[in-house]
């Protein structure tokens, strides 16, 4: 198992080092601001859907690593997906971090690169660090105009 959080632990400091998708899409259809009292995080998420798909996300701001790296590893994700797939996405994502209990079809997901941050269960402060980006994109998805606050 150490090996494996080696791994994980490798690709989260990639991630946060040289993060994908840092930037603002051109010509979004969506966006939304997120912010993380606690830790400071502040996010801006764009994406462009087009054919009830994702076309394109990016996000800026400032954030810890793991804020940075979910942020990244998120958007990889995200490209191409439909509006069903990603709250899905979202669903099994934020269930693994945050329900003791998490229903075993979300388990069953694959999630890819994205297991690399199931670790921060083990840390719940911050949970709502690697969180952020996804309530983020909702909001953005959904046309909320409010920022979203992980508070």
């Amino acid at each position: 198992m150490s090996d494996l959080s080696d791994i994980y632990q490798e690709v989260i400091l990639d991630h946060n080092r040289h993060p994908r998708n840092r930037g603002v899409v051109d010509h979004p259809t969506h966006k939304a601001e997120g912010y993380n009292p606690l830790c400071g995080d502040q996010l801006y998420l764009t994406l462009r859907m087009k054919d009830g798909r994702i076309e394109d996300v990016a996000f800026e701001g400032h954030g810890c690593a793991i804020s940075t790296a979910s942020s990244s590893l998120m958007t990889e994700a995200l490209k191409g997906a439909t509006l069903a797939e990603a709250e899905e996405l979202f669903e099994a994502f934020h269930s693994r971090l945050t329900d003791d209990e998490c229903p075993a079809e979300l388990l069953a997901k694959d999630l890819g690169k994205l297991e690399a941050l199931q670790g921060v269960k083990e840390f719940p402060v911050r949970v709502k660090c690697a969180t952020l980006c996804w309530h983020t994109m909702l909001a953005a998805l959904h046309e909320k105009q409010d920022p979203v606050s992980t508070e």
